[in-house]
Order: C-alpha cells, then sequence, then structure tokens
C-alpha cells in the first residue's frame, strides 16, 4: 500500500484538468490519451504533415518530460508491480487498449474531458471503467490464489 498524499494528488488532478482545458481551448481537441497516440502512429505512417501530428508528439513529450522532471526533482517514483506473472501484466495492458478501443476512449478522454463537457456517453464510459476496474481487483487480490 503506497501513503496517502492528498498535496500530490491535488496537485497533479489540478495539472491533468488544466492540461485538458488548455488543449481544448487552443486547439479545439479533446485531451484523451489513447486517441491522442493513436492518431499520431497513424498520421506519421501516413506521412501526413506536420501540424496533423506535431502537437500530438509534443503533449505525450510533455506528460513523460513532466513526469520525469518531478521524478528528478521530489526523488519519488512508481512502485514498480511485483509479485503478479509478466504474463497477467502483459496481457492487462492489452485488455486495457482493446478496451479502449472497444469505448471509443480512455479514461481520460471519458473520465476527464467528457465528464466535464457532461457528455452522458463518458458518463456510461467511466462508470463501466470504474466497475471493471474494482471487479478486477476483487478477483485478483480476494479470490485467486497468489
Amino acid at each position: 500500500m503506497s501513503e496517502f498524499t492528498p498535496l500530490t494528488g491535488l496537485a497533479g488532478g489540478l495539472l491533468i484538468g488544466a492540461s485538458a482545458v488548455l488543449l481544448l481551448g487552443a486547439t479545439g481537441r479533446l485531451a484523451g490519451i489513447s486517441n491522442i497516440a493513436h492518431n499520431l502512429i497513424d498520421a506519421v505512417r501516413q506521412r501526413a504533415a506536420a501540424d496533423t501530428w506535431l502537437w500530438r508528439l509534443l503533449f505525450l513529450l510533455g506528460m513523460i518530460g513532466g513526469t520525469t522532471a518531478y521524478v528528478l526533482i521530489s526523488g519519488h517514483a512508481a512502485n514498480p508491480r511485483v509479485g503478479y506473472p509478466a504474463s497477467w501484466l502483459v496481457s492487462g495492458g492489452f485488455l486495457v487498449g482493446y478496451g479502449t478501443s472497444l469505448g471509443n476512449g480512455c479514461t481520460s478522454g471519458h473520465g476527464v474531458c467528457g465528464l466535464g463537457r457532461l457528455s452522458l456517453r463518458s458518463l456510461a464510459a467511466t462508470l463501466t471503467f470504474m466497475a471493471t476496474g474494482a471487479a478486477t481487483v476483487l478477483v485478483i487480490r480476494h479470490l485467486l490464489p497468489l
């Protein structure tokens, strides 16, 4: 279990919200990370003009750079997931990717941007994400012998 850090959580939430508002205001686009990454790959593959893919690349690099800066400044890094078979972790990653494709977006797109825009579709998607996450924790932590 990690320690409860409300101030860093609040700061992170404010930064996520501010970046979503800034991106929407500056470009008219939603900060759905899975779609940004997917469309970046498609644009590069199709050799699209730089204005099609450059903002996506900069947005993703900003996420990586911001995380790196936080780790370097604070000295706190995310704890790696231990005690689970690597095949489960890889399978979980693929299932999350499939779920974002199936739900036409991810938690950032639906949970942050969609709920902020009062989208009923995003509300349904976010409730599905949360219920699936809770069920996964129940099964992995309490029902399966690890």
